[in-house]
């Protein structure tokens, strides 16, 4: 999950090599501290926050999957 979660930040950013991605793992709860450049802050946001709703989406469909929770925290 972590890879995918780098993955597709990295795509979206022009920075790609600084973008990092911890994992920081709970009883059922999985929470991604996703970290990019100052300037690609607001290309993973997106507009009215569409595009980190969007990652959000996918982590929670796939964690309904897995039974679990993930949750992305996008950090300055």
């Amino acid at each position: 999950m972590k890879s995918l979660v780098e993955l597709m930040a990295k795509s979206l950013v022009d920075k790609p090599e600084e973008v990092s991605v911890s994992e920081v793992d709970g009883e059922r709860t999985v929470v991604f501290e996703l970290r990019v450049a100052k300037t690609d802050v607001g290309k993973v946001i997106g507009k009215q926050g569409n595009t980190a709703q969007a990652l959000r989406t996918i982590l929670s469909s796939i964690g309904t999957k897995l039974g679990k929770r993930f949750v992305l925290e996008i950090l300055d």
